[in-house]
């Protein structure tokens, strides 16, 4: 049996990774949807539920599916071409909410994609929501002009939220240690700090060694 899902379609950050697995064998796959599918008019057209197909193509064809293995489709929006696909090609596929063994490795996948795109590990280990837009946005924010690169542009909730005034102000800061959300390194108690804040949802402060500003 092989189950098929998607990691990172929520996330504001980076693309989106398809995955397939041989449920008896373990034997996984996985293709990256780049960013270009999530910005302006290709995000509109929804271009990507396109290259999903073209994707699970190949990773059927790298796992030597056959029809006569029966195939669990993640239920999501994101495969509503590849149904169609499946369909029209006489594959044995029904549409359920994905869990393991794809579900952890598929997260995990995405999880190492981000880090190795700068998000930082705490972010991921010591965090319940690690791709919480606005927890994005604040990271983003943080160097704007390199990590705005690295968003899909496409979707509305960045039409509202990717022009923000932001202030700088300094400050000592002094209960505790603070980590540079630039360059991720540590900003000692009793050091005197830059601080960008801005609206979003609510009121965020973003602490940068001063050189990372």
């Amino acid at each position: 049996m092989i189950q098929i899902d998607d990691a990172g379609s929520g996330s504001l950050l980076g693309g989106t990774i398809i995955g397939a697995i041989r449920v008896e064998t373990n034997e996984y796959k996985e293709e990256l949807i780049p960013l270009k599918f999530y910005r302006a008019e290709s995000f509109n057209k929804k271009l990507y539920t396109n290259y999903v197909v073209e994707i699970v193509k190949r990773l059927l064809n790298e796992l030597n599916v056959s029809k006569s293995e029966e195939l669990h489709v993640c239920r999501g929006y994101m495969f509503d071409e590849l149904n169609k696909w499946l369909k029209a090609n006489n594959y044995k596929h029904i549409n359920l909410k994905i869990t393991n063994p794809l579900q952890d490795i598929i997260e995990n996948s995405f999880d190492n994609y981000a880090v190795s795109l700068g998000l930082p590990t705490s972010y991921i280990n010591y965090t319940k929501y690690p791709f919480h837009f606005h927890r994005i946005l604040k990271w983003v924010y943080a160097d704007y002009e390199a990590r705005s690169k690295l968003c899909k542009t496409g979707w509305k909730s960045w039409s509202k939220y990717n022009n923000l005034k932001v202030t700088t102000s300094f400050e000592v800061v002094k209960n505790k240690n603070w980590t540079c959300l630039k360059c991720n390194k540590i900003i000692p108690r009793n050091t005197t700090v830059a601080v960008k804040s801005y609206i979003s949802n609510r009121h965020y402060k973003i602490y940068l060694h001063k050189h990372c500003i």
